[in-house]
Protein backbone atom coordinates (compact mmCIF):
# COMPACT_ATOMS: atom_id res chain seq x y z
CA UNK A 1 0.00 0.00 0.00
CA UNK A 2 1.50 2.57 -0.97
CA UNK A 3 0.07 6.64 0.23
CA UNK A 4 0.63 9.55 -1.48
CA UNK A 5 3.34 11.80 -0.36
CA UNK A 6 1.37 15.33 0.73
CA UNK A 7 4.12 17.90 1.45
CA UNK A 8 2.97 20.66 3.85
CA UNK A 9 2.99 24.00 2.72
CA UNK A 10 5.31 26.37 5.02
CA UNK A 11 5.13 28.97 6.87
CA UNK A 12 7.33 31.22 5.08
CA UNK A 13 5.52 30.93 1.72
CA UNK A 14 1.97 31.31 2.86
CA UNK A 15 3.71 34.73 4.32
CA UNK A 16 5.54 35.15 1.22
CA UNK A 17 2.00 34.76 -0.82
CA UNK A 18 -0.05 37.33 1.79
CA UNK A 19 3.37 40.17 1.07
CA UNK A 20 2.93 39.42 -2.49
CA UNK A 21 -1.04 39.59 -2.55
CA UNK A 22 -1.00 42.95 -0.45
CA UNK A 23 2.06 44.61 -2.26
CA UNK A 24 0.59 43.75 -5.80
CA UNK A 25 -3.01 44.86 -4.72
CA UNK A 26 -1.81 48.11 -2.92
CA UNK A 27 0.68 49.06 -6.07
CA UNK A 28 -2.14 49.11 -8.40
CA UNK A 29 -4.83 50.95 -5.93
CA UNK A 30 -2.41 53.65 -5.90
CA UNK A 31 -1.71 53.71 -9.74
CA UNK A 32 -5.57 53.97 -10.36
CA UNK A 33 -5.87 57.11 -7.38
CA UNK A 34 -3.20 58.58 -8.82
CA UNK A 35 -4.10 58.70 -12.74
CA UNK A 36 -4.39 61.51 -14.64
CA UNK A 37 -8.24 60.73 -15.02
CA UNK A 38 -11.32 61.89 -13.80
CA UNK A 39 -13.71 60.35 -10.90
CA UNK A 40 -16.05 57.96 -13.15
CA UNK A 41 -13.48 56.50 -14.84
CA UNK A 42 -11.09 56.15 -11.89
CA UNK A 43 -14.22 54.23 -10.15
CA UNK A 44 -14.63 52.04 -12.85
CA UNK A 45 -11.10 51.12 -12.91
CA UNK A 46 -11.47 50.41 -9.37
CA UNK A 47 -14.66 48.40 -9.59
CA UNK A 48 -12.69 46.71 -12.04
CA UNK A 49 -10.31 45.48 -9.58
CA UNK A 50 -12.31 45.00 -6.61
CA UNK A 51 -13.70 42.29 -9.38
CA UNK A 52 -10.46 40.71 -10.43
CA UNK A 53 -9.54 40.36 -6.71
CA UNK A 54 -12.41 38.47 -5.48
CA UNK A 55 -12.84 36.36 -8.86
CA UNK A 56 -9.38 35.32 -8.24
CA UNK A 57 -10.33 34.19 -4.99
CA UNK A 58 -13.27 32.43 -6.56
CA UNK A 59 -10.81 30.99 -9.13
CA UNK A 60 -8.44 29.51 -6.14
CA UNK A 61 -11.28 28.00 -4.22
CA UNK A 62 -12.63 26.10 -7.22
CA UNK A 63 -9.19 24.72 -7.86
CA UNK A 64 -8.72 24.00 -4.59
CA UNK A 65 -12.30 22.13 -3.95
CA UNK A 66 -12.02 20.14 -7.43
CA UNK A 67 -8.29 18.98 -6.31
CA UNK A 68 -9.64 17.87 -2.94
CA UNK A 69 -12.62 15.99 -4.20
CA UNK A 70 -10.16 13.98 -6.61
CA UNK A 71 -7.91 12.99 -4.24
CA UNK A 72 -11.07 11.89 -1.98
CA UNK A 73 -12.27 10.03 -5.15
CA UNK A 74 -9.33 8.64 -5.45
CA UNK A 75 -8.47 7.67 -1.80
CA UNK A 76 -12.22 5.90 -2.34
CA UNK A 77 -10.88 3.44 -5.26
CA UNK A 78 -7.81 2.75 -3.33
CA UNK A 79 -9.77 1.32 -0.52
CA UNK A 80 -12.12 -0.55 -2.56
CA UNK A 81 -9.43 -2.05 -4.74
CA UNK A 82 -6.97 -3.11 -1.48
CA UNK A 83 -10.37 -4.96 0.03
CA UNK A 84 -11.12 -6.60 -3.64
CA UNK A 85 -7.09 -7.51 -3.59
CA UNK A 86 -6.86 -8.59 0.39
CA UNK A 87 -10.51 -10.80 0.05
CA UNK A 88 -9.26 -12.87 -3.16
CA UNK A 89 -7.50 -16.19 -3.03
CA UNK A 90 -6.09 -17.05 -5.92
CA UNK A 91 -5.90 -20.63 -4.20
CA UNK A 92 -9.91 -21.11 -3.87
CA UNK A 93 -11.30 -23.73 -6.16
CA UNK A 94 -14.58 -22.77 -7.43
CA UNK A 95 -17.54 -25.48 -7.78
CA UNK A 96 -19.87 -24.89 -10.84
Amino acid sequence: MTTPVQRPTTTAFYVQSIIAFGLSLAAVAIGVAYLPLGPWERAFLALGLLFLVSSSFTLAKCVRDRQEMQSVTSRVDQARMEKLISEHDPFEVKNF
